[in-house]
């Protein structure tokens, strides 16, 4: 085997298990290799020579010795593996983002190895529109939760704090709001509870992205419920009382609010239809709901928006349009939901171990595919997080403020809405909590304190919207320019999946075109900025706080805004500095 005829194979196991945390030393092979030593073929990034090779990756049996075949030069290196399955004796790795080939490991010289991750940008350059598409929709639990005081002062400090336009939640038809019931034989028509949501709603500056859920008791076909609040979930035991609903429901609005309001309104039929918690989890079952529904709403205002097919992880996008077209039904906009740990989440997974598990970037990539399918229709994803458990340590930790602002800024261009899975911990789809940092979904918590996810939203929100080019790759570290109202902001985060390899970088960035600042700032997310919970801890991690307590939590999760020091040559600014694990970083440069 030679350098240009490198196989890629995997040797069966089992192995002895090579216990390599973050690196192990490997010399550079000659000559020919023992079949029983390789464990893969492989390309490795080396930024030390030449960029990517075209390498062997041995094992010595029996030792931590890991070495490779393929190097042009001597060169004693190390290896930073992004994942090893030591047992299969499959290694796998990130994709580098420029050429979509995978790499196993990154070669780094020995003695100072910790290579700065560097990206230059042209102030001058063109620039692309970057509209705030996240700040479309913001996800809520359960529609009665909008008549709470406190999720009210919530969504209001969202929609001022963080642009948030629209808020979607479950359950609007559903028993404990009282659209609809039955009394003594008798349908009764209520909408006085939804009537008063979305009259906060509209108070406020916002608007509802109406999720058309779940299924009145009165016109279930079934016993069968989902959640804390138990929503009926079957099928209308006669669609054409489920039609009168819609339909009387929807003309209802357009004379409360006035048909130029409630066209600016989005209109989604049910929630996760595929999965077998929201219903039967076939498709011509929900097919049928969405033809009744839709044709309900159109024949109220044809200009009324209404979309589908509201799945999980991504499923159905084909099948709806083309069941939509064939049967001469509208489909005005796509809605989807994913999550990289893409299940129905259940408190007690191991949601470590399934995100380990995920690939970096997974959840641009459905994105391409979704936008791939829907053509020229828009595409709303309506529900995402960084997991779908509602009881997961790391919704409360720096590492979701990190995923997503990457996420957001990845899936620029291919959506128009991207719906955030939750704005408030006031939630109680399991059963409503009461210990302040509990892994919830939301970026506030029940007490209002700000997690690492909402300062996270907040930096997104000060954005501009001309997104400039960066050119640079790392294999934790991204980095994106935003130009707008006299200040150029580079945003920067270091992450990577739980148990892979990450560690503080130095990042080194190069703006050409720069004009001579007046002032330079910056601002972070990480294990020690804008970060409540540790400190809770430290207090010892009383569940029920004290108001001077929640003063405290408040002024430690604020994000702190510091002199950044640049440097400025010839029409180039230089910035430096570290980047610790599982962390953001905004530098505002104003003009």
């Amino acid at each position: 085997m030679t350098e240009d005829n490198l196989a890629p194979q995997t040797i069966p196991g089992p192995f002895v298990d090579v216990h390599i945390a973050s690196a192990a030393t490997i010399c550079p092979i000659a000559g020919s290799l023992d079949r029983n030593s390789v464990l893969q073929a492989a390309d490795v990034l080396d930024p030390c020579c030449d960029g990517w090779k075209r390498v062997a990756i041995i094992r010595t049996p029996g030792t931590d010795r890991i070495s490779y075949g393929g190097a042009r030069t001597p060169l004693t290196a190390t290896l930073m593996f992004a994942a090893v399955k030591h047992r299969s004796g499959i290694l796998s790795g990130h994709p580098d983002p420029n050429s979509g080939r995978r790499a196993l490991g990154f070669v780094q010289r020995e003695g100072n190895c910790a290579l700065p991750a560097n990206f230059t940008g042209d102030l001058r350059g063109p620039s692309r529109a970057l509209p705030h598409f996240w700040e479309h929709t913001v996800g809520s639990g359960h529609a009665t939760l909008g008549l709470r005081a406190d999720w009210q002062l919530q969504l209001q400090r969202v929609h001022n704090e963080l642009g948030m336009q629209h808020v979607r939640f479950h359950g609007l038809l559903s028993d404990d709001t009282g659209t609809l019931v039955c009394e003594n034989d008798q349908f009764l028509y209520s909408y006085f509870n939804a009537d008063q949501i979305f009259d906060f709603l509209l108070s406020i500056g916002m608007r509802p992205f109406v999720e058309l859920s779940f299924m009145p008791s009165a016109l279930s076909s079934g016993s069968q419920t989902v959640f804390h609040y138990r929503a009926n979930v079957t099928a209308p035991k006669e669609y054409a009382q489920w039609s009168v609903l819609i339909r009387r429901l929807v003309n209802h609005w357009c004379e409360r609010y006035g048909r130029d309001e409630v066209r600016q309104w989005f209109f989604e039929v049910w929630n996760e239809p595929n999965l077998t918690a929201f219903g039967s989890g076939k498709q011509s079952d929900y097919f049928e709901l969405y033809r009744y529904t839709v044709q309900a709403i159109k024949g109220v205002d044809s200009a009324l928006r209404v979309g589908g097919p509201a799945t999980a992880a991504n499923a159905w996008i084909d099948d709806f349009i083309a069941f939509c077209r064939g049967n001469g039904l509208a489909a005005d906009f796509i809605t989807t939901h994913h999550y990289p740990t893409d299940a129905l989440g259940l408190p007690g997974d191991d949601t470590e171990a399934q995100l380990s598990a995920s690939k970096r970037s997974v959840l641009r990539e459905e994105a391409r595919e979704v936008r791939k399918q829907a053509g020229d229709l828009p595409v709303y994803y309506t529900e995402w997080s960084t997991s779908s458990n509602p009881r997961d340590p790391m919704h409360d930790d720096p590492y979701a403020a990190a995923f997503i602002v990457k996420t957001v800024l990845e899936a620029h261009g291919l959506v128009q809405g991207y719906s955030y899975w939750t704005f408030s911990d006031i939630f109680e789809e399991n059963y409503f909590p009461s210990v302040p940092f509990h892994g919830g979904f939301g970026l506030l918590n029940i007490h209002g304190i700000a997690k690492p996810s909402y300062r996270a939203f907040e930096l997104l929100h000060g954005l501009g919207t001309e997104l400039m080019k960066v050119v640079g790759a790392h294999a934790t570290v991204d980095a994106w320019l935003v130009r707008g109202g006299g200040v150029a902001t580079v945003l920067l985060t270091n992450f990577a999946l739980p148990r892979h390899p990450i560690t503080t970088e130095s990042v080194r960035l190069s703006l050409r075109g720069a004009k001579p600042v007046s002032q330079a700032t910056i601002q972070r997310i990480d294990s020690e900025h804008a970060n409540a919970k540790p400190h809770w801890e430290q207090m010892g991690k009383p569940e029920y706080l004290s108001a001077a307590m929640v003063a405290e939590l408040n002024a430690v999760s604020r994000l702190r805004k510091d002199a950044q020091p640049i440097t400025f040559d010839d029409g180039i600014l230089r910035v430096e500095l570290t980047m610790p694990p599982q962390s953001v970083a905004a530098i505002a440069l104003v003009y």
